[in-house]
């Protein structure tokens, strides 16, 4: 059935009046150029090819010379492909030299004084959990102590092995300034938006010795992923989009471990010879791995390891995002369908289940998806004032350095995703007056917003 959202044309050029000529020098080369953003802006729907070139492959692009954004949003991004940048796009980060002592390994002493008693989150790789490793919290010095033993008893415990992951680091320590994230995955909106709310972060440090890994598993919100080895190394097994449904159980439950000697067991997992080999990629000390949306995968660290990750969602997967959503509440609604016609608020029901169990619920998505359009539309009016001030610092620096292209990108993706919400039953149920900001008003806003900043300037001009 047709619901009546008017489609939105943001092809146009933008406008940039002549007194910001000043203003816009700083960005005459931004990173995402106007051949990019023209061959993706009238993109509804995402093409993404066939991953079949990955499917008996083992290789992925390795990236050692300068590379542009628009050619990484065109080759990586968009058609959602695996690579892998050198470590000379690591080399100057503080923590390679201040966290790694000169023979590769962890600096124990140096990362005991910046960090001490710091709680951090602790998994033991040796227990299993639902399809997870349970986790504690211990003081910092206490793993490095546990740590230290591990390695000189032959990288062996009777505590198992304990991996630090998940850590908040940059939330705990804002001024550490030990990294900097590489202007490939600067178009971050997860981060955007939890940085607006100052909640919480998908920005995380992993630090764990030779043995420790990650069961199989697939990014929150099947959003994107980079890590980069700050020393160690690391053995990755990815699947592409599609295989994981090879490897579930007759429970439909997915597999625990991909190597598992019981996914040879055709009783239990009667499609396990249909999935494809995993993409395997060792990835070496300095090395950043480009993991992209829904590409489920496993980890070991070869080595005593440290790594920098973070999850991130853009325009380019957020209609990935989209659809995982509506795959979970469609999930929630099959477990507690006989309770549909007992109770007035099953579908609100639904909505707190779901958000219970992924995260987030449609209301809080369109919450996102506001904050986002908010931050764009509030660059571009920029663009025509020449006053930047109604945007954080940190913020005005990251859409300045992606420029307005990307921009108008964004909020086109943004109105596409709301066009989604609008016309979605089960959104149309929910209980809309909790929201800041309807959809729909969001919506023509957008529009707004594009149809005053169309016109010709110099640079935007053929």
């Amino acid at each position: 059935m047709l619901c009546d959202v008017k489609s939105i044309d943001l092809r146009a050029p933008l406008i940039v009046t002549a007194n910001l000529a000043n203003w816009l020098a700083k960005v005459l080369f931004t990173i995402m150029d106007r051949d990019a953003y023209r061959n993706c802006c009238s993109l509804v729907k995402i093409p993404r090819q066939s991953y079949e070139q990955f499917w008996s492959s083992h290789f992925v692009d390795y990236i050692d010379k300068e590379l542009s954004y628009s050619k990484f949003f065109k080759k990586y991004l968009l058609p959602n492909h695996p690579c892998m940048f050198s470590r000379r796009f690591t080399d100057d980060w503080k923590c390679r030299k201040q966290w790694v002592t000169e023979e590769g390994k962890p600096n124990f002493q140096k990362l005991l004084q910046e960090f001490d008693e710091t709680p951090v989150p602790v998994a033991n790789c040796n227990a299993k959990e639902y399809n997870a490793n349970p986790k504690q919290v211990l003081p910092f010095k206490e793993f490095i102590h546990y740590w230290k033993e591990y390695i000189q008893n032959g990288h062996s415990s009777p505590k198992g092995c304990l991996y630090l992951k998940d850590w908040h680091m940059s939330r705990d320590f804002p001024d550490h300034n030990v990294y900097v994230t590489p202007v490939f995955f600067s178009s971050d909106w997860l981060n955007e938006y939890w940085d607006t709310l100052e909640v919480d972060d998908y920005r995380f440090v992993y630090m764990g010795p030779k043995g420790s890994w990650t069961p199989f598993h697939a990014d929150v919100f099947r959003s994107y992923s980079w890590s980069a080895n700050i020393c160690g190394r690391k053995k990755w097994l990815l699947y592409p989009p599609g295989q994981e449904e090879f490897l579930r159980d007759t429970h439909g439950n997915l597999t625990y471990d991909v190597t598992s000697a019981e996914l040879r067991d055709r009783g239990l997992f009667p499609h396990s010879e249909e999935a494809c080999q995993p993409l395997e990629i060792i990835q070496e000390a300095g090395e950043i791995i480009f993991v992209p949306s829904g590409w489920h995968h496993q980890v070991y660290n070869l080595e005593d390891t440290i790594s920098i990750n973070h999850n991130w969602l853009n325009g380019c997967n957020i209609d990935i995002m989209w659809q995982f959503l509506q795959n979970e509440l469609s999930s929630v609604q099959k477990e507690i369908n006989e309770w549909r016609n007992t109770m007035d608020s099953w579908h609100q029901h639904c909505q707190v289940i779901m958000k219970a169990c992924s995260g987030i619920d449609y209301g809080e998505f369109a919450s996102f998806l506001k904050i986002i359009a908010d931050n764009r539309m509030a660059f571009l009016n920029a663009c025509s004032s020449g006053d930047s001030s109604d945007y954080p610092r940190h913020l005005s620096e990251t859409l300045t350095t992606l420029g307005p292209y990307h921009a108008a990108f964004d909020l086109q993706r943004v109105a596409h995703i709301l066009e989604c919400l609008l016309c979605n039953e089960d959104f149309k149920r929910l209980d809309h007056s909790a929201l800041t900001l309807q959809p729909d008003t969001m919506l023509q806003q957008i529009r707004d917003t594009i149809q005053s900043t169309r016109g010709q300037h110099l640079l935007y001009q053929e």
